[in-house]
């Protein structure tokens, strides 16, 4: 009888172990899958911001001092430099 109980004790320890090894396997893999999903997420969104124009002013006269004023924007906003 004692023989039976271990055997049946050992068998039951074995299922918990493996059931626990693929619990912890199949989190792992959703946890890596979600990190790969949010990488190419944002791998993209940096892809698609608009890249900063350059602009130049074409005028008849030149500026004092014998320059064109340069004007361009740098993504947050118009510069002028006169």
């Amino acid at each position: 009888m004692q023989r039976i109980r271990s055997a049946i004790f050992t068998v039951f320890a074995i299922l918990v172990a493996g059931a626990t090894v693929l619990f912890a396997a199949s989190v792992g893999l959703a946890i890596a899958g979600i990190l790969a999903v949010l990488a190419l997420g944002s791998m993209l969104a940096g892809k698609l911001q608009p890249a900063p124009v350059r602009a130049t002013a074409r005028c008849r006269k030149a500026a004092p001092g014998g320059r064109e004023p340069r004007i361009w924007n740098d993504g947050r906003g118009t510069i002028i430099d006169l």
